[in-house]
């Protein structure tokens, strides 16, 4: 099943050195989603190299503490450095318009945790 991807906003070059400031354009892209398998993640590794950055994924059977076992690696993405930094700015979007809605989101697991009330 095909579906369309949020807009995308893409800057078209002047056609001269004097032309009128740039202008914006949207456009829909079609995405194909039909053979995707979807996977869920608590866990993940960046890695990289000087061409590419290396993003593991799995699930972490201990979210508390240190893990006692290895923690199982089920997805593996490899994308350049253009590729991460559009990705960043994707996920910063998201993760902002999230918080603006719910809250902020606090990443360190003691400071979420409940302190016994006295």
């Amino acid at each position: 099943m095909a579906k369309t991807a949020e807009s995308t906003e893409v800057q078209e070059a002047p056609a001269a050195p004097q032309a009128a400031p740039q202008q914006q354009q949207q456009f829909q892209i079609e995405v194909d989603d039909s053979h995707i398998v979807a996977s869920y993640a608590n866990f993940c590794r960046v890695t990289g190299s000087p061409e590419e950055l290396i993003i593991d994924f799995g699930l972490n059977p201990q979210p508390m503490g240190v893990p006692t076992k290895p923690i199982p690696v089920v997805q593996r993405i490899i994308v350049n450095y253009f590729t991460a930094k559009r990705l960043l700015a994707a996920l910063s979007m998201s993760v902002q318009r999230h918080e603006s809605v719910f809250g902020v989101l606090e990443t360190d697991v003691q400071k979420r945790l409940k302190q016994p009330v006295r």
